[in-house]
């Protein structure tokens, strides 16, 4: 939701309104039910053919309205380039996670309808916003504003229509749904390995509930709650035990697994609470260490069969992030009070988002000299089994582009716009096509996915009929 409204918030709240607070608070139920034996999901490439050899995944970052329009801005702009029938991994935190799972769902055949279905929409309208509201302050101050059943409601109604993560599970686009556990300080993974270990079944929970949780933004919602069930037959896998003792395993790794673990633990953690994504992962990228660990091989998430014959990879993160203006940095004195507070946290979620994106990137291009030193080191035979030829195998010919679509590269007059743009889930149309069309540009202005592009073109043929001449050898003179 952002830093407006609780900027709001916290300037109006008086003292005397938090003796109120006990008969105001607002408390979400447990959302998740209990099952009796976990459910594993299917890898990161289940929609991957094994003749398809082009692989997109995306990011979309957290930002509100902001950040579901400028997401969007990228699906069309790959629209618009053929490519997004090569998109086969979607990621997405807040405002993201909107649009991240509408196009997990729906696919190229929902993106005419979505514009006018939600981002247009007035999201807001089941939300206590009101900043002189004093109950609505009160909640605000002991646990949140709004409980889960106002944007999840208005989800619901306009785009997921009670679409569960079992529908998700089923289309060909693997969709990430990226959440905070604040208690361990780590970003919570909507997967069936996470809810394998609160013994529940993901496949059951309506997708509107886990967007709801990315976007639980501090203050304005109260923590979305999972509770953690004991009794099923739970037994950690064996790959998330390696990553733990693994000293190369990534830190977001190993908080990963020690937060599922601590779901094992009723001594622990009876409910998980969750918040906004942004606040532990903006760019929702923990899913690539959680998939390259689960493989435990050297190609993984692909198949084997996918490996040998894949070409060419993508991967692009959309970040809605804007520049804050901070007026106390032309002045001896401040910040305080909310000014510090607002500050304090938008400095840890950018901190955040920039490992996160180091983090990504480091795991990628691991994966990517894992995957061709395993394919140079295959046999002829087992090449030719998988691939069913050997012809044309270079087993080097994999290329990796990891890159990320931003406001930077926008001419400074759009990029003040796009900064004045809020964190809302309500924003005039003319801000949103704002955000439609700055993505659309930025991306065609991208160095990874412009050499991306370049990299799918067959190489051109030399001309006919055109002999080179034989060097001439010069007498060596004495």
């Amino acid at each position: 939701m952002g830093g407006v409204l609780v900027n709001l918030f916290l300037r109006r709240l008086g003292f005397g309104a938090i003796l109120f607070a006990a008969a105001c608070t607002v408390v979400n139920e447990p959302i998740n039910v209990a099952s009796q034996d976990g459910v594993s999901g299917g890898a990161v490439t289940r929609g991957v053919g094994a003749n398809d050899d082009v692989f997109i995944g995306l990011a979309f970052s957290g930002g509100g309205t902001r950040a579901s329009s400028f997401s969007y801005g990228l699906l069309e702009e790959l629209r618009a380039k053929g490519l997004l029938k090569h998109v086969r991994l979607v990621s997405g935190v807040s405002g993201g996670s909107v649009t991240a799972a509408y196009f997990g769902l729906h696919g190229v055949k929902g993106m005419d309808r979505y514009r006018d279905t939600y981002l247009v929409q007035d999201a807001e309208q089941y939300m206590a916003n009101n900043p002189v509201n004093p109950l609505t302050l009160v909640r605000g101050m002991t646990g949140g504003a709004n409980d889960r059943t106002t944007f999840a409601r208005f989800l619901d109604e306009t785009i997921f229509k009670n679409a569960t993560f079992g529908d998700l599970m089923k289309t060909g686009i693997e969709t990430w749904i990226n959440a905070s556990d604040v208690a361990n300080n780590t970003p919570f993974l909507f997967s069936p390995e996470t809810f394998a270990a609160l013994c529940s079944d993901l496949r059951k929970l309506p997708v509107s509930e886990a967007v709801a949780a990315s976007a639980a933004f501090p203050v304005v919602f109260s923590p979305i709650v999972l509770e953690s069930h004991q009794d099923c037959n739970y037994r950690e896998p064996d790959w998330l035990t390696a990553a733990r003792h693994n000293p190369e395993a990534t830190s977001a790794m190993k908080a990963y697994a020690s937060a599922l673990e601590s779901y094992r633990d009723p001594a622990k953690v009876r409910y998980v609470k969750l918040l906004d994504g942004a606040v532990t992962d903006n760019f929702g990228t923990t899913g690539l260490s959680v998939a390259r660990a689960k493989s435990q091989n050297n190609y993984g998430p692909l198949s084997a069969k996918q490996a040998v014959r894949m070409r060419r990879m993508l991967f692009l993160v959309a970040n809605a992030g804007v520049q804050q203006d901070y007026d106390w940095t032309q002045q001896v004195k401040g910040p305080g009070g909310v000014e510090l507070a607002m500050s304090i946290a938008n400095s840890s979620m950018s901190a955040a988002t920039r490992v996160g994106f180091d983090v990504m990137r480091l795991t990628l291009d691991r994966w990517h000299k894992d995957l061709v030193d395993w394919r140079c080191e295959l046999p002829d035979e087992e090449v030719a089994k998988l691939r069913g030829t050997l012809e044309d195998w270079d087993c080097q010919d994999v290329k990796l582009f990891v890159g990320e679509v931003n406001f930077d590269p926008l001419p400074k007059e759009m990029q003040d716009q796009l900064d004045l743009i809020p964190t809302r889930l309500r924003l005039p149309e003319e801000q949103v096509d704002l955000a439609i069309s700055a993505a659309r540009q930025s991306a065609r202005l991208n160095p990874e996915l412009n050499g991306f592009l370049r990299s799918l073109k067959p190489p051109e043929p030399k001309p006919q009929g055109t002999q080179i001449a034989p060097r001439q050898i010069q007498p060596v003179q004495n």
